[in-house]
């Protein structure tokens, strides 16, 4: 098993298939990805009233914001609220998207890595980044079955099997086909299995023509809105502007125990 983690699986498929044809495929995914979310963008509008908003944010502005504090609140949004799925606050729905999702971007990352650097005639190989792309589709499974089984809000809360599947699901499930299928691929690749590594590497690609594919029908692009949603967020908090909404009340909140009765079980 260690050794096949060290083992880059594009290497052995460029065997059969061309660097060329991989590389190409990669960029094929990485323009779906920039053609869905810009055609979500403009049917639903959101470029539109992202810019509203920060018009009218500004001259609701009650202080004007210098540069080295909006760099300070960018980096502070980037590192701890984006970084680290702070609005989650702490428990088990947010370690599950904190490990699906710098698994994911380990996987993606060392994918392109692998195909572009280390594949083809004459190239070296990289027993870090071909640990890397196995370490980090694990990850991704992880989280993402952790969350699919045990932590879905409209399962856990709603009482919904764990099996009904919505158009919002597309994209944890085609993602968590990508990484499953992809490892599936490389142990039967690596281990001599010629039919089953046939049939892993194709579900492989389709789970990929899925999820790249299905950006505009997925919640693929909201990993594009919810940082800059963030970003606006502290930017608003920090110019007084605060999206239209109250400042915090001088006396303390006196609502008796409300939700606290109970310890929370669903999220």
């Amino acid at each position: 098993m260690g050794k096949m983690l060290n083992t880059n699986p594009f290497s052995l498929l460029a065997e059969i298939v061309s660097p060329f044809a991989m590389q190409s495929f990669l960029i094929a995914m990485i323009v779906l990805i920039v053609l869905g979310t810009i055609i979500q963008m403009i049917h639903h509008k959101n470029i539109i009233y992202f810019f509203n908003n920060a018009k009218k944010a500004k001259l609701q502005a009650t202080r004007e914001i210098g540069v080295a504090e909006k760099a300070s609140i960018l980096a502070k949004t980037t590192i701890v609220d984006i970084g680290t799925t702070s609005e989650l606050g702490f428990g088990k729905r947010r370690l599950s998207h904190v490990l699906g999702m710098y698994g994911t971007i380990i996987f993606w990352v060392s994918s392109v890595v692998l195909v572009f650097c280390y594949t083809g005639a004459g190239k070296s190989s990289s027993s870090m980044w071909s640990m890397l792309w196995h370490v980090g589709a694990i990850l991704t499974c992880v989280g993402g079955y952790w969350f699919w089984f045990f932590l879905r809000v409209d399962v856990s809360a709603e009482a919904h099997p764990w099996y009904r599947i919505i158009k919002a699901d597309l994209f944890v499930l085609a993602l968590l086909a990508c990484s499953t299928f992809g490892l599936a691929w490389s142990y039967t690749q690596f281990n001599g299995q010629a039919g089953l590594s046939f049939l892993f590497l194709t579900l492989f690609v389709a789970s990929n023509l899925i999820l790249f594919g299905g950006v505009y029908w997925s919640k693929f692009a909201h990993m594009f809105y919810k940082p800059g949603a963030a970003i606006q967020k502290n930017l608003a908090e920090a110019d007084g502007s605060r999206d239209n909404l109250p400042p915090p009340a001088d006396a303390p909140e006196q609502f008796g125990l409300g939700i606290k009765r109970e310890e929370p079980k669903h999220y």
